[in-house]
């Protein structure tokens, strides 16, 4: 992949030796995003952030990579809070954006919606979710997570056995998870969720052409015993048709230390990673608060990783790796 200038809208475009090179940069940038060196090597450029559906973690994530890079945010949190309540389209929008910005990144309610803003302007373009789409960024977070949480290297992930838990219908991180690991090999894949909300059939099929293994099931504890991996995601309330359909399946797994230790071993430290949030209303924890001190929780170190991955996403489009490189090895 050519990243300079390039629209990040999906796993789809990325080859393996695209996911090394975005993480060799993501790997030099740590120091940057733990703000242990400093550099402005995007200074004067300008992120265009518009959030038209809520978000904490990307939102404010996409935001600290960029500052920490130098440059300047505007933020649009709201639609209410734009011309679209006027009338305005969102290609008329984005076409607007994308020329007070050098980049932009969006998230929106309505799948296919980005490849919409793509179209309307040609200012660079990351995905920050679409619906129940896809949410590409967070899907290379994740698998740079499992890396250092199993340590283990790129080629290592062939061979990865990994357990994805709960709404696998509308869990666009899901998604783009799935998609990304379809770009190794032998990968063992256990998803445990109600049937009503199983992992989409034309995923299951791509799963299947390329020779991977797929375990499907309702059970949580046999489906998370003897992975490498466990994914948990919660219930996508939203994305359902009425809100007493999302209330039937709230709560439907719930990962405690108890069932941790039974599935896994008393002393086992299989990460347990989480794109967040975690539904911490009463009867619809996904994981449980007994496991917060556990080792293995991962949840809070996933969510760090966001940042010097997306610097190094902001740093390959907006082609500045090389100066970076250069401060990296003077300073």
């Amino acid at each position: 992949m050519h990243f300079h200038g390039a629209d990040i809208l999906s796993i789809d475009p990325l080859e393996r030796s695209d996911l090394a090179t975005i993480f060799e940069v993501a790997a030099m940038m740590e120091v940057y995003a733990e703000h242990q060196k400093i550099t402005r090597v995007l200074e004067g450029a300008v992120l265009g952030n518009l959030f038209f559906e809520p978000s904490t973690r990307s939102r404010v994530s996409f935001e600290t990579a960029f500052y920490r890079l130098g440059g300047s945010v505007t933020n649009i949190l709201d639609k209410t809070a734009t011309s679209i309540v006027k009338g305005e389209s969102l290609e008329d929008t984005i076409r607007v954006m994308g020329g007070y910005a050098d980049i932009l990144v969006i998230r929106h309610p309505e799948e296919g919606a980005l490849k919409e803003c793509a179209e309307a302007t040609t200012c660079p373009i990351i995905s920050a979710g679409d619906g129940a789409g896809e949410h590409p960024t967070q899907a290379l977070l994740d698998l740079y997570t499992i890396m250092k949480e199993t340590t283990r290297s790129l080629d290592e992930i062939n061979g990865l056995s990994i357990a994805i838990i709960g709404d696998l219908k509308h869990g666009r991180t899901v998604h783009s998870l799935v998609k990304l690991l379809l770009l190794f090999h032998h990968i063992h894949f256990s998803f445990i969720s109600p049937k009503e909300l199983s992992l989409p059939s034309d995923l299951l099929e791509r799963i299947a052409s390329h020779g991977h293994s797929v375990r499907e099931g309702t059970d949580l504890i046999h489906g998370i015993r003897g992975v490498d991996v466990i994914y948990m995601t919660r219930i996508q309330e939203e994305r359902f048709l009425s809100p007493s359909e999302g209330e039937r399946h709230r709560g439907s797994y719930s990962l405690t230390k108890d069932l941790y230790e039974l599935a896994c071993g008393p002393h086992a430290r299989v990460p347990i990673l989480h794109p967040l949030p975690r539904d911490s209303r009463p009867g619809a924890l996904e994981i449980a608060h007994d496991l917060n001190n556990h080792p293995a929780l991962a949840i809070f170190r996933q969510a760090r990783n966001g940042i010097p991955l997306r610097m190094a996403l902001f740093a390959l489009i907006l082609k500045v790796t090389d100066k970076i490189k250069k401060e990296h090895s003077l300073q």
